[in-house]
């Protein structure tokens, strides 16, 4: 009988302990599964960033993934590539300020440059403030002022010689504040053997005379259509693209020179067709240029002189959901080259047509605007004189 309990009591104490381990065993999965250090499946290894896999440059914004690599990559600006290329030679880069329309090679332009100069070194030495951060004039005391007060050796760690300064660029400087470009001047001028700055700029007439005064300026022209053609073209050809010759030349009126406007729709178009060639409508499409028959509509309803037909009219071309600026802008291409009217008429449609978009910048009702603009040329062209 006592024989009998004991091993009752030991059969007892046996499963207790297998299902406390079952437990902690059960736990300890659940664990690693929550954590993802399960050892049970052996994970493939993560990708390096040396070592970029073809899953994630599939995804790179075409922008990035041809943006130049060196100076001699960048486009059209001949000027300013001479320039930078002789600054290179000697290691002697002065304070520099680039300003022209977007899309032109602007930052392209300075990032190569420094990748060129400094090599791996290239984030101990580059300080880069965007127009999304923060450029008061207590950002230029403190972070742009500290940054600039470092020194720099004149030897890379591969043991290469190296220029012996640094380099802020501000990218978008048009919008600092003027204390802040106040605050900058007094910089560029204490810390001119440490550091070289790069202003960027589309409106050089917002950036102070002293300023301008200190730097290099250089404007980038919008790029020629032989240059686009020949870019958006290497572009179709590496991605395997099929785009007819009318689709480049859409992209080309489209962009008005921006490349970096002509690669974004080109590739916009190319994920929208897949393996389907890309026509100029597709890119219309993507742009958002209104048709020429819609344009061209409103222009033959205000030749009738009927308020009501002309109301009518612009409210199906909003709510086809077009846009007023792109309206405006159509139609004073059209403007220009209509031969029906005279150049009083054409000044006077002119002048409401700027007042309009100024009202559309402003925020403005855009039925009520475009309302304002066809009824003056509908008044000129059936009442103004001759």
């Amino acid at each position: 009988m006592m024989k009998n309990k004991i091993t009752e009591y030991r059969i007892n104490s046996l499963s207790f302990t297998i299902y406390i381990k079952i437990i902690i065993f059960r736990n300890s999965i659940m664990q690693a599964f929550l954590t993802g250090k399960s050892g049970l499946t052996k994970t493939k290894d993560k990708p390096t960033s040396k070592e970029p896999t073809r899953e994630r440059s599939k995804h790179v914004p075409w922008v990035e993934k041809y943006r130049p690599k060196c100076v001699d990559d960048v486009a059209y600006q001949d000027e300013v590539v001479a320039v930078l290329k002789k600054s290179l030679q000697n290691a002697d880069l002065p304070n520099l300020l680039f300003y022209g329309p977007p899309g032109t090679g602007k930052t392209s332009t300075i990032l190569a440059a420094s990748r060129e100069l400094f090599g791996d070194m290239y984030k101990d030495r580059v300080l880069e403030l965007n127009a999304s951060d923060e450029r008061g004039i207590d950002v230029v005391r403190e972070k742009v002022k500290k940054f600039a007060q470092l020194t720099a050796s004149g030897i890379r760690p591969d043991g290469k010689p190296c220029p012996p300064f640094k380099i802020v660029i501000l990218d978008e400087a048009d919008s600092m504040t003027k204390p802040a470009q106040a605050a900058l001047r007094r910089t560029m001028e204490k810390q001119s053997r440490t550091t070289r700055f790069c202003l960027i700029c589309n409106y050089v007439s917002r950036i102070i005379e002293p300023i301008t005064s200190r730097c290099a300026k250089f404007r980038f022209k919008p790029l020629a259509e032989d240059i686009l053609s020949k870019r958006l073209h290497e572009i179709c050809g590496k991605e395997n693209i099929k785009c007819d010759d009318e689709a480049i030349h859409g992209l080309m009126y489209t962009s008005e020179g921006d490349l970096r406007k002509a690669i974004t729709y080109l590739q916009s178009a190319a994920r929208l067709k897949g393996e389907e060639e890309i026509n100029k409508h597709d890119i219309y499409e993507i742009a958002g240029v209104i048709h020429e028959e819609v344009i061209d509509k409103l222009i033959e309803v205000c030749n009738t002189d009927s308020y009501e037909k002309l109301e009518q009219e612009i409210k199906v071309a909003m709510m086809e959901g077009h846009s007023g600026m792109q309206v405006i802008t159509q139609l004073h291409d059209k403007l220009v080259e209509m031969e029906s009217l005279t150049d009083k008429q054409k000044s006077v449609i002119m002048e409401k047509l700027a007042v309009v978009d100024k009202c559309l910048i402003d925020g403005a009702d855009e039925y009520l605007q475009l309302m304002s603009l066809f009824t003056t040329m509908m008044q000129q062209i059936c009442h103004g004189e001759k």
